[in-house]
């Protein structure tokens, strides 16, 4: 078949993207086992820890060729970095980088061949090395969300039974056509977009739409590819294959987010553009003035080369990564899975918090939340009796009262001709009398158009949008049953907890308005958005975006991956589908909504720590720049490139052990 018959379409990652976390640790381990014996025969070294290695013929020269390894070994992804960077125009941290150990290479073999001096190759090495260390962390951390659009694809059953005459043969998606007609057995997916031509049987779309209640499909149904079906066998003509499904759809919707989101990088790009130009300004400035003043060249490229070793971040490279480490460990023991260092970051800021509702806020699953029998029918018995009749069928109502008949501890009822009513309800004998369960259909058949002592309550549970069910006794309706997707107890203190900080909290689902509007007015949500299809969840999320706030999506269903990506933070329920989680920033596995909450106080304590590694690192720096220039140098102090390394050294330090404070926060007391 050709290109647009392909079910799952993917975006190849781009080749700077590929094993680049991997590609660090690597560099950094290797790199990391060369220092060591390189410093051991630094003189520096030797002079504080007042020891001698083992000398050899040729040991002088060991710095020179571990550090010259280290340099085009280690310090080789960042050289390529700037190429790179500097072919764009667009110079960067990879450019300040190689601008300090180019130049501390270079000045090491001046020293080593031409003149006398210091070298610099364990300056060089331990910079090469924490730098790999923080990219390698940085990389680690920020992660990605390729995995989504392969497991959109797992959606998709990998034959379909295609029915030719009489008889039906197994054929590839790829081999399906508009027009033909497609066998889809009890349990199934359905393969592609189409229409019932005939049977009649309840699908799950929850997946796909967010509708929590199972869709009864009859013939001239709309099915989508993808969803599955439930107890029924039907047979579907294909309307839509390839690139024109819901669900490739909802796939380029998910590509097109993920393109977006890595803008989000521009604003760091561009912070560390002009601190390369400030880098270069001041090294040139330097060496120009010494030169006028009448210096030597030695001394001028020495001054030179001690600034360009002091500008490069050292502490900067590392005051984000490790508090973003330290932070994703923290939340991580807290069932909190940081994917997008973004994510973390951002939360901090939350002004809206999109909540999807179907396994979100609420458990994904059927409850009996209302039960009222007409006078002299007892609750316990009428419940028995409708648990008895529903005893073998495997529908979620069904399921859903059978728990309530166990929890409620009520007796058990023996029945007997147990029958299915396709799309009306069940059928059984309990001791001589005829026991019938079913919705309003079910009533419908029975010629029950309007009944005393349950209609009312029956009514508004159903204005409510709770599915409601009968049990009819030998023909006379005898109880009411309500059902809905049940609230989950954390909900409630979620949205309290959030409204309390000031943040707004909205909802989004492809229910109904009723279902919604009950829902919302439970938990104490003020805007929702009912009846939401995922091409328009997307849409919701870009216009609260518009206004200005930052809107974070809290969702755990395929229908929701576009609007997680399109958030400024998305954040998946852990027990909900690995498209979901594959597309959110943040993952909360133990399904608890109060864990937004902790994500957003542990995002404001890092930030903190974020603020104060950066004042540190750039306050250093002020200092650090005019005395590796030399301005002091009138007054007999002068900053040697060895003094200036411990320093810079010194100062990676302090930024270290002030990202470890940040262990001190209990986000289990938060």
């Amino acid at each position: 078949m050709d290109g647009q018959h392909k079910q799952q379409p993917q975006r190849k990652p781009h080749k700077h993207e590929a094993h680049k976390a991997e590609d660090f640790r690597q560099r950094f381990w290797i790199c990391l086992l060369l220092t060591l014996p390189l410093l051991a025969y630094t003189d520096l070294v030797q002079e504080l820890l007042d020891f001698t290695p083992p000398t050899f013929p040729g040991s002088q020269y060991v710095p020179f060729v571990l550090g010259s390894i280290i340099f085009f070994y280690g310090g080789g992804i960042f050289l390529s970095g700037a190429r790179d960077e500097l072919a764009t125009l667009s110079p960067g941290m990879m450019t300040l980088v190689s601008l300090a150990i180019t130049s501390a290479y270079s000045y090491s073999l001046a020293t080593e061949f031409i003149f006398r001096g210091e070298p610099l190759y364990w300056e060089l090495s331990t910079l090469v090395v924490i730098m790999l260390l923080g990219h390698w962390i940085e990389m680690r951390a920020v992660g990605s969300a390729r995995g989504a659009l392969a497991e959109l694809a797992k959606l998709l059953p990998d034959t379909a039974e295609r029915i030719v005459d009489d008889r039906t043969e197994e054929v590839r998606l790829e081999e399906l056509e508009v027009g033909d007609h497609v066998l889809v057995r009890p349990g199934a997916r359905i393969p592609a977009d189409g229409r019932v031509v005939s049977g009649e049987s309840s699908v799950n779309e929850a997946m796909i739409t967010g509708e929590s209640r199972p869709m009864y499909k009859t013939p001239d149904s709309e099915l989508i590819a993808g969803t599955v079906n439930g107890e029924g066998s039907l047979r579907l003509r294909v309307t839509k294959i390839g690139e024109e499904t819901m669900l490739a759809g909802i796939t380029r919707l998910v590509e097109q987010a993920q393109m977006s989101r890595s803008q989000a990088q521009a604003l760091a790009d561009r912070a560390a553009y002009w601190l390369v130009l400030v880098a270069i300004g001041f090294s040139a400035v330097t060496l120009v003035g010494w030169l006028a003043l009448g210096a030597s060249g030695s001394f001028a490229l020495e001054r030179t080369v001690t600034v360009l070793v002091i500008a490069c971040p050292h502490a900067l490279g590392l005051a984000i990564p490790l508090v973003v480490a330290i932070s994703t460990t923290l939340a991580a023991r807290s069932g909190l899975l940081v994917r997008e260092r973004l994510a973390l970051e951002t939360a901090r800021d939350l002004d809206v918090v999109v909540f999807d509702k179907t396994g979100t806020l609420t458990r994904g699953e059927f409850g009996v939340v209302g039960l009222a029998a007409v006078e002299g029918m007892p609750e316990e018995e009428a419940l028995a009796l409708a648990a008895a009749a529903e005893g073998d069928s495997e529908h979620v109502l069904a399921r859903a009262i059978r728990s309530e008949a166990q929890r409620r501890g009520v007796r058990r009822v023996r029945v007997s001709g147990f029958e299915a009513l396709p799309g009306r309800g069940v059928r059984a004998d309990v001791d001589g009398h005829v026991v019938q369960v079913g919705g309003p259909r079910l009533l419908e058949t029975l010629g029950l158009a309007s009944f005393d002592g349950l209609q009312e309550t029956a009514q508004r549970w159903a204005g409510e949008g709770k599915t409601v069910v009968y049990l009819v006794l030998d023909g006379r309706p005898q109880a009411a049953i309500a059902l809905t997707d049940l609230i989950r107890p954390e909900s409630y203190e979620a949205v309290s907890r959030l409204r309390q900080m000031k943040v707004r909290v909205a909802m989004l689902t492809g229910d109904s308005e009723e279902v919604a509007r009950w829902v919302a007015r439970e938990i104490g949500i003020d805007e929702y958005f009912a009846e939401v299809l995922p091409e328009h969840k997307i849409e919701k999320v870009r216009e609260l975006r518009q206004r200005g706030p930052s809107v974070a999506m809290v969702g755990d269903g395929v229908n929701d991956a576009p609007a997680l990506l399109a958030a400024d933070i998305g954040i998946a329920i852990g027990a909900g589908t690995q498209v979901a989680i594959e597309s959110a920033g943040i993952i909360l596995v133990k399904n608890d909504p109060r864990d937004v909450v902790r994500i957003m106080q542990l995002s404001k304590a890092s930030y903190r720590k974020m603020i104060e590694n950066l004042l540190w690192a750039t306050g250093y720096n002020v200092v650090a720049l005019p005395l590796a220039a030399g301005v002091l140098a009138p007054f007999g102090i002068l900053l040697v490139p060895a003094v200036g390394a411990i320093l810079m050294s010194a100062s990676t330090v302090i930024v270290a052990l002030n990202a470890q404070l940040l262990r001190r926060l209990d986000l289990q007391a938060v």
